[in-house]
């Protein structure tokens, strides 16, 4: 049995949030690439190669493991994670169109709310879960999180309107196109949790066979598997379409110093991707049983915590209203408040 520790769990997720927040960043360096390119080789390293690293290194016996897994929940596992990656590349293309901070809000708050209330719904836990010791902190964080991550989103709405009147430039900013992408983004990322849910069964088989708090890693062959296919397939419909599938060999300035780069960028990011998975199976395992439905909304919420104050740090806030800062600092503050409301609820569960 693994021995819960509030403390470590707790800490594991901030670690994967804060890697999840900054995993599109290197994006913004990559020079003569397609998007479509540069989305092809990320997602290779993030939902491909490092999830088989992954479960290669830390799972004891993996063979047999994969031997006695169940044949339909590694189905189920792999067709969710093909619905997610279609949220996945949804959110990527979101944030070209209204930021990290609107981005994060929206699809993150959606996919917070439903990641986390939708499995004990579906398995009839709820009433259960409301008689237990602290079971009212546990449920007002999350709906403290989806307020304030809604608050979030509103000083992003602020914020874009503040583009649009000239405080910062418009840039590619597409307010409608944008939100439709983020509330996709965000029903079919929550989607990719139920895709773990489906492998947990897996995941405990592994725990059987030595891997311990990394039995996780194993449910990741399925999940990611299925989103990079649903990535792979796009991005290659796309790059044929543009014709850009030679940018995969060269480009036509800079040579092979702009090539390397572009790799090695879309390497962090899809380290920093799959880093984020890491850390939340370590987090997860750590809470207990009582309350582990709980770890989605942990990880989402420090998430849009980290990811608004990523946007701060390049530079999206600088030249908007004192008002529209002050929303967004609204925001922040209540998300600390539901971290809390998590946490202590955890605490009294324990």
């Amino acid at each position: 049995m693994i021995a819960p520790s509030l403390e470590m769990g707790i800490s594991f997720h901030a670690a994967g949030a804060l890697l999840s927040a900054n995993c599109y960043a290197p994006q913004k360096y990559v020079k003569r690439w397609g998007w479509e390119i540069f989305w092809m080789v990320q997602a290779a390293w993030c939902w491909l190669l490092w999830p088989i690293v992954g479960a290669v290194v830390t799972i004891p016996e993996l063979s047999q493991v994969l031997a006695e897994a169940p044949k339909d929940r590694m189905l189920a596992s792999f067709l969710m994670g093909v619905a997610y990656g279609v949220g996945g590349t949804a959110f990527n293309l979101s944030i070209r169109y209204i930021g990290f901070s609107l981005t994060y809000s929206i699809a993150v708050g959606l996919s917070s709310v439903l990641g986390t209330l939708v499995p004990p719904l579906v398995r009839g836990q709820i009433g259960g879960l409301l008689g237990r010791p602290g079971a009212e902190w546990v449920f007002g964080g999350v709906a403290a999180g989806a307020a304030g991550i809604a608050i979030c989103g509103l000083a992003g709405r602020m914020k874009e309107r503040d583009l649009e009147a000239g405080a910062g430039g418009r840039g590619e900013f597409s307010l409608i196109t944008g939100l439709l992408l983020s509330l996709l983004a965000g029903v079919l990322s929550a989607v990719y949790g139920f895709a773990l849910e489906a492998a947990a069964p897996i995941a405990d088989i592994a725990e059987r066979h030595g891997a311990g708090i990394w039995k996780g890693n194993v449910s990741y062959l399925f999940a990611n598997t299925g989103a990079f296919l649903t990535a792979f397939l796009y991005s290659l419909w796309l790059a044929r379409r543009n014709r850009s599938l030679p940018q995969l060999a060269g480009v036509e300035e800079g040579g092979g110093r702009t090539l390397r780069r572009n790799y090695l960028f879309a390497l962090c990011t899809g380290t920093l991707w799959y880093g984020q998975f890491f850390f939340y199976n370590l987090g997860h395992v750590r809470l207990g049983a009582q309350y582990a439905f709980s770890s989605w909304a942990i990880h989402m919420i420090l998430l849009v915590l980290f990811s608004n104050a990523l946007a701060v740090m390049v530079g999206e806030w600088g030249m908007c209203r004192k008002a529209t800062r002050g929303a967004a600092l609204a925001g922040l503050a209540v998300l600390c408040a539901a971290v809390v409301m998590l946490t202590y609820g955890n605490k009294l569960g324990g």
